[in-house]
């Protein structure tokens, strides 16, 4: 999957572990998918699951890892992408826009770019096969890139990847059924009943809409006007989300937590949001016993690699190279579930 500074790789398995320990779960939402990393997990582990994410290029993988019946779309989307594969080069606007205009990737995989973009876009495929092979570029443009995982910025010299030549890949999809939605999460909030949400909001001023914009771009292939140094779509001006504000992220979240329709919640928070541990657990509390568990893990890459100025100087230091990740658990018996795992079953998180 993309890298991305939001994703919850390292909590995944801990993720599953909490749910699988909770009585009658099956239907669960996902209200802020992402990379769909953990629905796809929790399909994995038998769960129905729903996700859903604002962003177009997150649709795209909902759509891939949570919805798409691997048994269904495998052999017409292993054919697609074998010949996608084969495809020349032939420049258009993303390699203007993102190869020369700016540096997130070089020409000749910009060109690779235009080219299956183009020729995605002339298939006229249903929804889910199309999203599969969005991912597939997707992910293989990330293969190549010359960013830290953001595209606030690029490199100022070449990725040491970034030279390797495009190629497309079968994304990990799973067998049976599953739901992806593209809707504010307000609204999808409302929608329907489920066993567990799972919520993992923005908790600070980064936008994901800027964070990801060349992805948004790429599956949305609208080509936008763009403005900055980092080219970004003119939309992300004008999108905006209160869990951005530090004024207004109680207030959204409150909103988001009142509005569900579920037993169980679990919410994931970072250390660097807007809101503090006990910020969140008394804004929990409303719906009922709530337990929680903490993660130390690193920060994103470009925290690690330091702050430079244009000149490629080191300037400044990084106020802090780990976070922490907590895990809010919702609903009754929460403090059981997290405080008594099963013999052989330690979460592998410090208990509070």
């Amino acid at each position: 999957m993309i890298k991305y500074i939001g994703s919850k790789r390292v909590l995944v398995p801990t993720i599953v572990q909490i749910v699988g320990r909770l009585q009658n779960v099956q239907r669960v939402l996902d209200l802020f998918s992402g990379t769909s990393r953990v629905g796809h997990a929790l399909k994995a582990a038998g769960y129905q699951v729903t996700a859903n994410d604002h962003t177009t290029y997150a649709y795209k993988l909902a759509q891939c890892y949570v919805e798409a019946d691997r048994s269904v779309l495998v052999a017409p989307a292993s054919k697609l992408i074998e010949e996608l594969n084969q495809l020349p080069g032939s420049p258009g606007y993303f390699t203007e826009t993102f190869c020369e205009r700016s540096r997130y990737l070089q020409a000749h995989n910009g060109e690779r770019i235009d080219a299956v973009r183009a020729r995605i876009a002339e298939l006229s495929l249903e929804p889910l096969l199309e999203a599969v092979l969005l991912v597939s570029l997707m992910e293989a443009a990330d293969r190549v890139d010359s960013t830290c995982g953001l595209q606030m910025a690029y490199l100022k010299k070449w990725s040491a990847r970034s030279h390797n030549p495009l190629a497309l890949r079968l994304p990990a999809m799973l067998d049976g059924p599953g739901r992806a939605l593209h809707s504010e999460a307000s609204l999808a909030a409302r929608g329907a009943a489920y066993d567990l949400v799972y919520l993992d909001p923005p908790y600070n001023q980064h936008r994901y809409l800027g964070n990801y914009h060349v992805w948004e771009s790429l599956v949305r292939w609208d080509k936008p006007e763009v403005y900055g140094t980092a080219m970004k779509r003119i939309d992300c001006k004008e999108y905006k989300s209160d869990f951005n504000s530090r004024v207004r992220i109680a207030s959204a979240l409150s909103e988001i937590v009142a509005a569900v329709d579920a037993r169980y919640l679990l919410v994931s928070f970072n250390n660097e949001g807007y809101l503090s541990r006990s910020d969140v657990e008394d804004l929990l509390r409303e719906r009922g016993e709530v337990a929680s568990v903490e993660v130390d893990f690193k920060r994103y890459v470009g925290a690690q690699i330091g702050i430079y100025n244009p000149s490629g100087e080191k300037v400044g230091r990084v106020s802090h190279l780990r976070n922490r990740e907590c895990l809010f658990l919702v609903g009754p018996g929460a403090k059981r579930v997290m405080r008594n795992p099963d013999a052989g079953q330690q979460l592998p998180l410090a208990l509070p």
